[in-house]
């Protein structure tokens, strides 16, 4: 089990103020130079890496402070052996502990001079969550920011891996990859041999009232087939589909996830969707409810949450004693598989 980390100390307020005016002063030296000269002065050679939009960001390495503008990205960095590089995350970055001690910056929007103030080698975003367009501020103040998109569970452990090569911890962030790799083979073992009509349909729920989904291009829908069913939404046009009532009804799944908690009573969905009773999931009593952390949010914990779809899809094939087992895989240390 690696060491507990350290988190980096938080700049002072007039730390942070003379930090921000010091680099929009220097933004504003550089055009002035720029108009003057006709081009700018020659900078030495950085790092330069493409992140997962296609974009060349210079990073310079090791990095010693980075801020996180999701949550999925705040565990991937703790798992890559990142987090006491960690400076700044959003208000829902709260796993793993002590993150959730750390300051806090806005990313819808995002707040750049809030950003700027913690003096960050490193911004990491994700298309998932965060604009594209913010890149572009980003890059006008002299901060480098990398994007990360997640289209596939597979996406997951090349981030950690991605992210272990930016700020400099590679080895911890191989390990760790590895072992997460492993433990999703372990449970791919267990559902692959599973035929096709044997796989239930699922349907994924992000809201039970207003029905938001999942589209085209979502590693959601591979978590859905880790853990043996398949995912009605998978081939919808729109990455982040609202559905109908009347969908639902069409579609006929037989299984709904929703990602609503451990708590939620399933007698309330079909209050609010009196006539999904002839849905096949209502009727066989197979609503199932999960912590929206472990299915929406791309990082190393979605391996518990496909193991616990799983459970409830094909108890035989995957029973409670193996899912105590696969379920050593945490954020904040490599695993072994069992």
């Amino acid at each position: 089990m690696s060491a507990p980390f350290r988190l980096p100390p938080p700049p002072s307020s007039s730390m942070r103020l003379r930090h921000v005016r010091f680099r929009f002063a220097l933004l504003f030296l550089a055009l002035l130079l720029s108009t003057a000269c006709g081009e700018s002065s020659p900078t030495p050679a950085p790092d330069t890496v493409s992140d997962d939009l296609g974009r060349t960001v210079t990073v310079a390495s090791p990095v010693q402070r980075t801020v996180s503008l999701a949550p999925n990205l705040t565990e991937i960095a703790v798992a890559a052996g990142a987090g006491s590089t960690l400076a700044a995350v959003t208000a829902s970055g709260d796993f793993p502990p002590p993150v959730d001690t750390l300051p806090h910056v806005s990313a819808l929007p995002v707040d750049f001079e809030a950003v700027a103030a913690h003096d960050p080698g490193l911004i990491v975003a994700t298309d998932q969550i965060n604009a594209p367009k913010d890149a572009e501020t980003f890059d006008a103040l002299g901060l480098p920011v990398y994007f990360f998109s997640f289209a596939t569970l597979a996406d997951i452990p090349a981030a950690i891996r991605t992210m272990g090569r930016l700020v400099g911890t590679e080895a911890t962030a191989r390990d760790s990859a590895a072992a997460l790799e492993r433990a999703i083979d372990t449970l791919r073992a267990r559902t692959a041999p599973i035929p096709e009509d044997e796989r239930p349909r699922v349907l994924v729920l992000v809201g039970d009232e207003t029905l938001y989904s999942f589209g085209q291009g979502s590693y959601v829908h591979t978590l859905v087939d880790l853990a043996g069913g398949r995912s009605i939404t998978a081939s919808m046009e729109s990455r982040a589909p609202t559905l109908s009532a009347e969908y639902v009804l069409t579609q006929k799944p037989d299984v709904i996830l929703g990602l609503w908690g451990t708590d939620y009573d399933p007698d309330r969905l079909l209050s609010l969707h009196p006539t999904w009773d002839v849905v096949p999931a209502v009727q066989n009593d197979r609503v199932y409810s999960l912590p929206a952390a472990l299915f929406a949010r791309p990082g190393p914990r979605v391996l518990q949450g496909a193991r616990q779809l799983a459970r409830r899809l094909h108890p035989a094939r995957v029973p409670p004693q193996t899912a105590t087992a696969l379920s050593s895989f945490s954020s904040t240390t490599p695993a072994s598989s069992p």
